[in-house]
């Protein structure tokens, strides 16, 4: 009769399988923590060029010209989250 191919090695493969499986489901708890946070209320320039999906610069230009609404905070400019939903109507 003749043995399983190496039993330590299909044993220590599981055991690989299964620190694998762990670290990725720590990785996604980890996510979900992440995106469980509340969504800002006023976002950078930067950030709202992102969502809207276009350049930093351009997104200037569009806070300059009046057509993406921003709000100054000190010496910053921002913009409302909500604004962000009618940015693409005008």
């Amino acid at each position: 009769m003749t043995e399983p191919r190496n039993a330590t090695t299909s044993d220590s493969t599981a055991e690989q399988r299964r620190t694998a499986m762990t670290s990725a489901l720590e990785a996604v708890d980890s996510l979900r923590q992440v995106s469980d946070k509340p969504a800002p209320l006023l976002l950078t320039v930067e950030a709202a060029a992102a969502r809207l999906g276009i350049g930093r610069t351009f997104a200037y230009a569009i806070v300059k010209s009046g057509e993406l609404e921003s709000v100054p905070v000190g010496r910053l400019r921002r913009i409302p989250a909500e604004c962000m939903s009618t940015a693409g109507e005008n």
